[in-house]
């Protein structure tokens, strides 16, 4: 089947409306885009101009996304943007559905204008019909979100329904609390005192400095720094490090900068003396921050240096006024922040029906039930085999 996320030319999307139903990500105006975002009904700030532009420009496995896209009636106002993958791109999988983009981070909420949000989301689904699709495919997004709620009114008007694919509880962090409070009722006096036993420790090699890079000349230069501790650690041990490929390094070194123009990149770091032992990405989007990556230099392991430094990030965020929420983008259960930032988010998976009645629905539910039985069944078959490589000795020399 032709993959649908080419087909923009050959379906119009109205004979009222010339405009292609599908446009290339990079032909949205960037300060229509921005503006638009600030007037988001839910934060994504994997969904900002100057990151998705990069991640779909160059990032491994994430190129060449286009963009559903909505106007005001006859103005240039942009109103809801939703950049989108045809299923084949994204999941191999030959069937007529749109796919919302993976922005690297884990987020997918698409942008919708809080100020007209019942026309945005109703104009966005008319545009993936227009398209082709017959379904749309959310990936990670925020499941009792502003954003999927809109959709879910949208789809209610209409006799739909939206169809769970699978979710997971993430971490996430309420900022406007007292942060030293916050991490003693989330720890306990006996973990932060332990905690700060190793900060001692980690201090014997120099004085702990905690660290923000904001501006574009410092935001530089620390960026090189976290880019270095990823690739010095277990994900450098994988393969998986942003420096280890070449697309990837290349978006990372276009986003960030980007960003920092706009005050909506920080990069934090810890260090021991002049030694970085920690780092983080940090995106900003209106009152919301997220938590993108975290670097460690393993050689400092067992004094918890990306623990100490999410401590710091913790009092950071709790700190700064225009911060009320901060998403950790982290997987389900993860074993360094679910301890540390005790709210949560439900992040799933999402088909939309576009069409009621619409037998060809019911076979791209089964072809992603399918597909991700398989997966799973692949992921256990990965982790067995790492932890059997991890816990064979070296053969004697």
């Amino acid at each position: 089947m032709v993959d649908i996320a080419h087909q923009a030319a050959i379906n119009p999307a109205s004979a009222k409306d010339a405009t292609p139903a599908l446009v290339p990500l990079e032909a949205i105006e960037p300060g229509q885009w921005r503006a638009l975002a600030q007037r988001a009904v839910e934060p994504n700030g994997y969904y900002l101009p100057a990151w998705e532009l990069a991640v779909s420009a160059t990032a491994r496995g994430r190129i060449g996304a286009s963009a559903l896209s909505v106007t005001a009636g006859s103005s240039t106002r942009l109103i809801g943007l939703m950049p989108v993958v045809s299923l084949w791109h994204a999941l191999k999988i030959p069937l007529p559905a749109l796919v919302s983009a993976h922005p690297y981070g884990t987020l997918c909420s698409p942008l919708i204008d809080r100020d007209v949000s019942a026309e945005a989301t109703a104009r966005l689904l008319q545009r993936a019909r227009e398209a082709g699709a017959h379904a749309l495919v959310l990936r990670d997004v925020a499941l009792d979100g502003a954003a999927m709620g809109s959709i879910k009114e949208a789809l209610g008007r209409a006799g739909l329904k939206p169809r769970g694919l699978g979710f997971h509880i993430r971490a996430s962090l309420d900022a406007t609390q007292d942060g030293d409070r916050l991490l003693h009722e989330a720890l306990g006096a006996k973990k932060l005192k332990e905690l700060r036993r190793q900060r001692r420790r980690l201090a014997e090699h120099g004085a702990i400095s905690f660290e923000v890079a904001r501006k574009v000349d410092e935001i530089k230069p620390a960026l090189e720094t976290f880019l270095q501790l990823e690739a010095g650690g277990w994900k450098g041990k994988r393969g998986t490090a942003l420096l280890q490929d070449t697309g990837d390094a290349t978006f990372i070194r276009r986003a960030v900068p980007a960003l920092a123009e706009t005050a909506q990149c920080e990069i934090v770091c810890l260090r021991a003396g002049t030694t970085p032992v920690a780092a983080g990405i940090v995106l900003r989007h209106q009152d919301r921050a997220f938590f993108f990556k975290l670097g460690i230099d393993e050689r400092f392991a067992k004094y918890s240096p990306g623990v100490q430094l999410t401590l710091d990030l913790t009092r950071h965020f709790c700190a700064d006024p225009t911060i009320a929420s901060a998403d950790s983008t982290a997987s389900a259960d993860h074993p360094m922040i679910n301890p540390i930032w005790r709210d949560r988010l439900a992040i799933g998976d999402v088909l939309i029906p576009l069409r009621r009645y619409d037998p060809m629905v019911a076979l791209i539910h089964a072809a992603l039930i399918t597909r991700g039985y398989a997966r799973a069944a692949a992921r256990r078959v990965v982790h067995l085999l790492r932890k059997r490589t991890e816990a064979t000795p070296p053969p004697a020399r």
